[in-house]
């Protein structure tokens, strides 16, 4: 082969691997375009998303949905919907069943001392909430709610009672803040548990710049017939968050309240040895119940509830059904349930609106895995309850780059 020959080799295969670099290189460049075009219309989308999902009126609590919304119609914007919200498929825990009912329930918290157990036949979920936003096979969303304000509530000493209490926000504590709690006290008779009343239950304390304050009940000396709970309310600057504390249960066995839809005002106690499978041995539980709301400023009111069922006994076993307890009104609070047999007793607490407890919520589908995630963040509120809510958006639509898929 001539010198020239092999130029004319050398120079073809150096034109060619310039062709193919250049378009790798143009690959690469337009693929890199093709993702922050998709990943800025995703987060675009996110934006617009959200504030239609938070400021869209909730639908109506009866029958299914027509459209997918939070706001609560009665108040100003980003003020949500409690019972709207208690409808919501929760993604925490997994549901439970009772057999009594015919009845499996979304569980956004099942701990001994409070529930929120909503029926799955008026549950509005993921896939509902998909079809209503119109984002079928487009986008996949997981919506998230948590108290801007973490109330922990511990109890320091029993003799006398007494508590300490630690507010903080988001990374910092909330300073000198006022404190409005409420202290339950419930007697054990050996029959029906009884709510009782005793000076300065309910009261105002401020926190220090640690965010921490602590409250001692020198009158009140827990015992074997005597149990309680303790809320408290913190507020500052139009910031504010729940927490609560419940005395530890004794024995295995309590109440278990079941919601039912939100459309009926009313609540299923059960026994808890019917819960999953019926027992088959009958045992009494016999409880009483009272009502705890926010009467305005961030302050408590205790009030009876006005059922014919609002005391009794709840017998586990087959031929023995459960206790079903009417609400009379759509007044966000606490509905707190006291319960007593020989080797059981304790306190149950749950929330009549989704804040009142200060739970937290993830709804939608899970981010994991899947690529490129745009997240936004609006600061709502829910019954005076700070929240912050969280929508994370992911594409479910594939897209293709120049030379290969991206």
């Amino acid at each position: 082969m001539s010198g020239v020959s092999v130029d004319h080799v050398v120079s073809v295969i150096v034109l060619l691997a310039a062709i193919v670099l250049f378009v790798g290189l143009f690959d690469q460049t337009l693929t890199a375009a093709v993702n922050y075009q998709y990943n800025t219309t995703t987060a675009k989308e996110c934006d617009n998303l959200i504030d239609e999902i938070l400021l869209t009126n909730a639908p109506p609590l009866s029958g299914a949905p027509s459209w997918f919304g939070m706001q609560d119609s009665a108040l100003a914007t980003y003020n949500l919907d409690p019972f709207s919200l208690m409808r919501l498929d929760s993604i925490a825990e997994a549901p439970i069943s009772y057999q009594k009912t015919g009845q499996t329930y979304s569980a956004i918290t099942t701990s001994p001392e409070n529930y929120l157990l909503y029926p799955y036949s008026d549950m509005i979920t993921y896939s509902t909430a998909l079809g209503l936003l119109g984002l079928q096979s487009t986008y996949g969303f997981q919506l998230s709610l948590t108290p801007t304000v973490n109330v922990a509530i511990t109890e320091v000493s029993t003799n006398p009672l007494n508590f300490s209490v630690t507010a903080r926000g988001t990374g910092f504590p909330l300073a000198y803040a006022t404190v409005n709690y409420l202290l339950i006290p419930v007697s054990l008779n050996g029959n029906c548990p009884a709510f009782e009343t005793i000076a300065g239950q309910m009261g105002s304390i401020q926190t220090n710049v640690l965010g921490q304050a602590s409250k001692s009940f020198s009158n009140f000396h827990p015992s074997q017939g005597l149990t309680f709970a303790f809320v408290a309310f913190v507020y500052l600057d139009g910031v504010a968050g729940i927490g609560y504390y419940v005395n530890s249960p004794v024995g295995s066995q309590s109440i278990i309240p079941f919601l039912d839809p939100l459309s009926t005002m009313s609540v299923t106690l059960a026994n808890s040895n019917d819960v999953q499978l019926t027992s088959t041995n009958a045992v009494s539980m016999n409880y009483n119940t009272t009502f705890i709301f926010e009467s305005g400023n961030y302050a408590f009111e205790e009030t009876s509830l006005a059922s014919s069922h609002s005391s009794g006994s709840v017998t586990s076993g087959p031929g023995n059904q459960p206790v079903t307890l009417s609400i009379s009104s759509y007044t966000p609070g606490i509905l707190v349930i006291a319960y007593e047999n020989t080797d059981n007793n304790g306190i149950v607490l749950m929330p009549w609106g989704f804040s009142s407890l200060g739970f937290s919520l993830k709804f939608g589908g899970t981010p994991i895995n899947q690529g490129w995630v745009a997240t936004d963040i609006r600061q709502v509120e829910i019954n005076s309850v700070s929240y912050q809510a969280t929508l994370s958006l992911w594409s479910t639509q594939s897209h293709g780059g120049f030379g290969g898929l991206v």
